[in-house]
């Protein structure tokens, strides 16, 4: 009926998966915004989830064919910059992780190298990882929640990973990759792990807001203090460990040219 079959309407269930991605995002801006960090963290996993099942879908509906007038590629990509870029950025200045002067100037540079970035059509490489810093920026500040480095060497490294963003630098990409694939692919893993348990650890006073109950000045209080999550010892050197191997062994593979891909 009105030319619509049964082939385009599944093709287009794909597509507004993928734009559930902005919802969810809505719904992290709205939880940084009250200082809920822990509900943020967990919508913008939910985003990622989202960002990493709508490819293998619209690739096995054959998507871009039967629907060659949507950009499938256009649509990820704005909901990736929000929920990768836009969205940490924020959480890392209304968390006052950082001093006053350096959280805008961080949050400049996660901004505005990643909008450039975006529109590099250089980004990936022959043996698909990306070149350049590829602005996981939701790994990243996620990461500095979870250490506390201390703002000096926070900001230490958005300066370097904001550089790193136009640098001929390697940088893995964990499932399309062949190269240490199934080391990478553990590694990520282990970091996922990693970050559900300290996500876990710290649900209590964040999760009563989003059940939606009543908010207490001492809840409020703890959610607050989300950026000095009292996480386990264990869960913070998993995610060290296997958050450094990500964001270096892409250079590794790219200076000792491992493998044949």
């Amino acid at each position: 009926m009105f030319g619509i079959t049964r082939q385009s309407l599944l093709a287009f269930s794909v597509h507004l998966f993928t734009a559930s991605g902005a919802f969810w995002a809505f719904l992290a801006l709205v939880a940084a915004a009250e200082y809920r960090f822990n509900v943020m963290w967990w919508w913008l996993g939910v985003a990622l989830l989202v960002d990493g099942v709508d490819g293998p879908l619209a690739r096995y509906f054959n998507v871009k064919t039967v629907l060659p007038n949507w950009s499938g590629e256009m649509l990820d990509s704005i909901i990736d910059y929000v929920t990768f870029v836009l969205i940490p950025a924020f959480a890392l200045y209304q968390s006052g992780f950082l001093q006053e002067r350096t959280s805008f100037l961080a949050a400049a540079l996660i901004v505005c190298t990643s909008a450039i970035y975006y529109a590099d059509t250089r980004m990936k490489t022959a043996n698909n990882s990306f070149r350049g810093f590829p602005v996981c920026w939701n790994m990243v500040v996620f990461t500095l929640f979870v250490l506390q480095p201390g703002w000096t060497v926070a900001l230490g490294v958005v300066i370097i990973s904001a550089i790193l963003t136009f640098m001929p630098v390697h940088f893995v990409h964990p499932v399309r990759v062949k190269t240490l694939r199934t080391l990478t692919l553990s590694m990520f893993a282990v970091w996922s792990l990693c970050g559900l348990a300290a996500i876990y650890e710290n649900m209590d006073a964040s999760m009563w807001a989003l059940l939606g109950l009543d908010i207490t000045p001492r809840s409020l209080q703890e959610m607050m203090a989300f950026k000095n999550m009292d996480v386990s010892y264990i869960v913070k050197i998993g995610i060290a460990i296997s958050g450094l191997y990500l964001y270096c062994i892409g250079f590794v593979i790219q200076v000792f040219s491992l493998g044949k891909d």
